[in-house]
């Protein structure tokens, strides 16, 4: 059935991260403009987030068949059966050079933090994916960049500059920290199978418990700086903005729970809590949002 199809290629792209994606875009541009980006540059960052998302996951799925087979990832569709592994290079090869070219039509900085950011992608998938420790990072800065990507799409054409703000510093840094946490989670979940496959990852030197226990120390210092931008002045509209107080201590609630179950929860179910971090992460950029 066509609506069973729909459902797979969704799942196979993860598009509810695109939308994530374009929010942190257009923060990263209100704060540094304090304006919405005019509607064309807005479109074209939009379909840069959205296509270079979708065609990376399609190819991580195309190269993790095996291990999620082993780990029994029935969320995954090529593991159902509801695409074929096929399916899924053919949308990396059309979607894939749409976001690349998006880009260019931003401005020239956009266009080398875009390209820059891809290349790295397709490297995870094919090789760092076997080095966990490294590639987590990796995945954490995905999670990062496009609040830089957005700050940086305000500029003109052909210019190339990086300049970020304390804001724009502090909520890309925020997302990088939790990024961690979430991937180490992935570690613990998918230990068996990376097991079989060679995989380096933190379990495999520190064991399940003590990996859990890092990833707790990720999300405890993402909560920590969350609080930076409304007790000091030089993160301009967000010091002593209530609003954004408000909703960012709902998201700090969410990880502290998370942090509670890692550590003293034994038989914590890592699926469903990563899915809670991120809702969690999504109101944290809805308090970002909301400040700016």
């Amino acid at each position: 059935p066509i609506a069973l199809k729909i459902k797979a290629i969704w799942e196979l792209m993860r598009l509810e991260h695109g939308v994530m994606i374009a929010i942190a875009i257009l923060i990263g541009s209100l704060i540094a403009s304090r304006n919405f980006p005019s509607f064309d540059k807005f479109i074209f960052t939009f379909f840069t987030a959205l296509f270079l998302e979708a065609s990376t996951f399609a190819l991580n799925d195309y190269y993790d068949f095996d291990i999620d087979k082993k780990n029994k990832r029935e969320d995954r569709p090529l593991v159902r059966g509801d695409l074929s592994k096929n399916s899924a290079l053919y949308l990396f090869f059309i979607l894939f050079p749409l976001g690349i070219i998006s880009s260019y039509f931003v401005n020239m900085t956009c266009f080398m933090i875009a390209l820059i950011t891809a290349i790295f992608a397709i490297f995870y998938d094919v090789i760092l994916k076997k080095i966990k420790l490294l590639g987590n990072f990796f995945i954490a800065y995905v999670m990062a960049i496009p609040f830089v990507f957005g700050a940086a799409s305000i500029l003109t054409e052909n210019d190339f500059s990086i300049n970020l703000s304390p804001a724009v510093f502090i909520i890309a840094l925020i997302a990088f920290l939790s990024g961690v946490g979430r991937e180490i989670m992935k570690d613990v979940m998918d230990f068996k199978g990376d097991k079989e496959e060679g995989v380096k990852s933190f379990p495999k030197y520190i064991g399940m418990k003590n990996s859990n226990i890092i990833a707790s120390m990720f999300y405890v210092i993402a909560i920590f700086l969350s609080f930076f931008p409304f007790m000091f002045q030089s993160y301009g509209f967000y010091y002593n903005n209530y609003f954004y107080l408000v909703v960012v201590l709902i998201t700090d609630i969410m990880l502290f729970w998370t942090v509670m179950k890692l550590i003293f929860d034994r038989n914590i179910n890592l699926k469903y809590y990563r899915k809670f971090t991120l809702i969690a992460l999504f109101m944290g950029l809805i308090a970002f949002l909301i400040g700016a």
